[in-house]
Parts: C-alpha cells; sequence; structure tokens
C-alpha cells in the first residue's frame, strides 16, 4: 500500500464568531482537512483547527505545500518513521501541520485495521463525562442563563472563559456559585492573562469556592510562576496547554511538578505518534492529562479518541454553543443527556464528512499525486 494522492483544503464556513478575553479580538475559525489516499482506493482525513484575528488562517495549508512530496509513495502505515521524516531538524513547523497529517493517517490505519482509533490506543473506556467550555458572554446574567441552558441540555460541569480581569472573574466564580451551590463542576479559564500575584488572588478565591480547576492562570512557560502558584493555592492549577510544543520541555514541567495536571492536545504535539508519548510521560510522573477538545468536529472527534484511548483524562471539553463547530459533518459529538460523550462507533476518526459542504466553504486548496 502506497499513498498515491494527498489533498488540503482550507475550509472557513460563515458561521458566530467568538472570543475569549476582553482584549481578544472576535476569532475567524478555519477547518484545514487533510484527505490521504492510497494506491488501493483506501483513504485517511484530519483536520484542525485554527483561530486568528482579522481574517482566516491559511499559513497551516501553506505550510503542508513543502510536506507533501515526502508523503508520496510512502508506507501509509509507517507512522513513526513518516513523522520522523516530516519533522524539521532546522526550523519549526507549525505542530498543526504535522498533526493533521498524522491524524489522517491514523484515520486511515483505522479503516484498514477495521476499528476505531481508540481502541487502537488501547481502549481503556468508550464513554467519558463532559464539560460545557463557554465563549465569553456579554455579562453575569447571560453566563448564569448559560448554565441553566447546560444544565437542562445534561451537562454537570461548566468551564468558563471570561473577561481574563482578576476583579470580573472573582464577580462572575462568586455569581455562579452562589446561584449553583452544590451539584454543578465549575472551572475557569483566564487564557494566560494573570501576573504571579493576581493569580494567587484568584486561585485562594477559586479553593474557596470549591472549582475543581483553574486553567492559564499564566503563559504556560513561566514554570517558576505555575510552580509558585501551584504550591501555594488549594485549587489545581492547570497550564493552557497551547505553548509548550516540545517534548523534553514538556517533560521537565511534569518532573518539576509545575502543574496540578497537564494539558495539551493533538494540535500542539503534533498528532496522535507524538502525542502518545506525552502522555505515556504524564503517566509515569502521576499525573491526568485534561485534553482540549475544543474545535472543529474533526479535530474534537480525533482529541475524544485520545482520551478515551489512553483513560487519562477526567473530562472531553465540548465547545459550546456547539453548532458552529459541527459545520461539514453527517455526524457530530454532542453530550448526552447523562452528562457523557459516547465513542464514534466507525473505524478511524467514526465520523462522516459532508463533502459539498466543505467545498462550498473552501477558500484555498492543494491537490498532489504521484508522478509513479
Amino acid at each position: 500500500m502506497k499513498i498515491e494522492r494527498v489533498e488540503v483544503r482550507v475550509v472557513a464556513p460563515s458561521v458566530q464568531r467568538f472570543t475569549w478575553s476582553h482584549d481578544l479580538q472576535e476569532q475567524y475559525m478555519t477547518n484545514t482537512i487533510v484527505r490521504i489516499t492510497t494506491d488501493d482506493g483506501v483513504e485517511g482525513v484530519g483536520g484542525v483547527s485554527n483561530y486568528t484575528s482579522y481574517d482566516y488562517d491559511r499559513y497551516t495549508c501553506e505550510t503542508l505545500r513543502h510536506m507533501i512530496p515526502a508523503l508520496l509513495g510512502k508506507d501509509p502505515l509507517s507512522h513513526e518513521t513518516l513523522w520522523r521524516g516530516l519533522w524539521s531538524r532546522v526550523f519549526p513547523l507549525p505542530p498543526q501541520a504535522l498533526a493533521a497529517i498524522d491524524i489522517a493517517l491514523w484515520d486511515l490505519m483505522g479503516k484498514v485495521a477495521g476499528l476505531p482509533i481508540y481502541q487502537l490506543l488501547g481502549g481503556a473506556t468508550d464513554r467519558i463525562p463532559s464539560y460545557a467550555s463557554t465563549p465569553l458572554l456579554a455579562d453575569i446574567p447571560s453566563y448564569l442563563r448559560f448554565v441553566e441552558e447546560m444544565i437542562a441540555l445534561g451537562f454537570r460541569a461548566v468551564k468558563f472563559h471570561c473577561w481574563c480581569l482578576p476583579e470580573n472573574d472573582i464577580a462572575l466564580a462568586r455569581a455562579v456559585r452562589k446561584e449553583f451551590p452544590a451539584g454543578i463542576t465549575f472551572m475557569l479559564d483566564v487564557e494566560n492573562n494573570y501576573d504571579l500575584q493576581s493569580a494567587l488572588r484568584v486561585g485562594h478565591e477559586l479553593a474557596d469556592l470549591g472549582f475543581t480547576w483553574f486553567e492559564a492562570p499564566l503563559m504556560d512557560y513561566d514554570l517558576p510562576g505555575y510552580r509558585a502558584l501551584t504550591s501555594r493555592v488549594g485549587v489545581p492549577i492547570l497550564p493552557s496547554g497551547n505553548w509548550i510544543q516540545d517534548l523534553p520541555a514538556f517533560q521537565h514541567a511534569l518532573e518539576t511538578r509545575c502543574w496540578s495536571a497537564a494539558r495539551t492536545d493533538l494540535t500542539v504535539c503534533g498528532g496522535f505518534t507524538p502525542a502518545r508519548k506525552y502522555l505515556s510521560l504524564t503517566e509515569a510522573a502521576g499525573l491526568r492529562c485534561e485534553i482540549m477538545c475544543w474545535g472543529n468536529t474533526l479535530i474534537s472527534a480525533a482529541n475524544l479518541h485520545l482520551a478515551l484511548g489512553t483513560g487519562l483524562c477526567t473530562y472531553y471539553e465540548q465547545p459550546v454553543p456547539w453548532e458552529p463547530y459541527e459545520y461539514g459533518m453527517h455526524d457530530v459529538i454532542r453530550t448526552q443527556p447523562d452528562g457523557h460523550v459516547v465513542a464514534p462507533s466507525g473505524p478511524g476518526l467514526g465520523v462522516q464528512i459532508d463533502w459539498p459542504a466543505m467545498e462550498a466553504a473552501t477558500i484555498h486548496r492543494l491537490d498532489t499525486h504521484s508522478r509513479s
């Protein structure tokens, strides 16, 4: 079996846009999709989500232009060999480009094996509790109404993206805990916006309010700050998971106890092939890894498989409202009335794509065939 064709498309539908901080523009979301076809007609698909200000991202697709020739004619099941061959030893490549290819290769392997990816990764479980991951809303009453709506849908956990201003964020945390004193799990994500003193203040407050974790109070690479914070507050501390993009740095953070739990995802790691190593290090350190699942259905499904396969993740992250993230899909991932999500049942990623819809929203593309 050899790779015969690789297609890349940037899908940018006109859907509702969101932000997650007072100082961040509403983000343009793109779905960069890689479609790999073999000489005997087996197909693998992977996708990554990008969020950019002012206009849609095309750089992930253009990075792939320089990587695709190295795939043509190769065995698609040789994941480790292909990943190492693509990984640059001169200048760094965006991990999303590596991830899109690697996810497509694992999707293809699952289809060859007739198994969903989570079973190829170990099959630790086929369902996981879910939390609603909010965008920035207008005011506290809007958040309170939103939590009510999420509870009605079955959620028993909510993570707030908020203003990322300590006074405003504390007021929100107090208000939601007063309104929902028991039975609902809350987390707060402040998108790397605080300094250490603000993080300590808010962290102590969240501990008193019984929040389950405090996410991204500092820049991920501020490891001394994270060590100081984690050792001094009673609420579990997590990084954003976006900024440490190489394995040795991730290992160092784990070994020096910077966080209460790790956080990463496939687009940060560069795909399933390296992500298994990240999670093995997390397990060896005696920690859990709260995997990000934010984004379009293709990347959310991939991260769900990673969480289910390894069993090291407590929750699935459900971006809400969910409709903008579901564009171009026949199959979607939604939290069930019991507050869980379940594994896709089909082989590979296990989700079916509405290709005419994807075509209608495609703004940029590559299509490369083998010359053999």
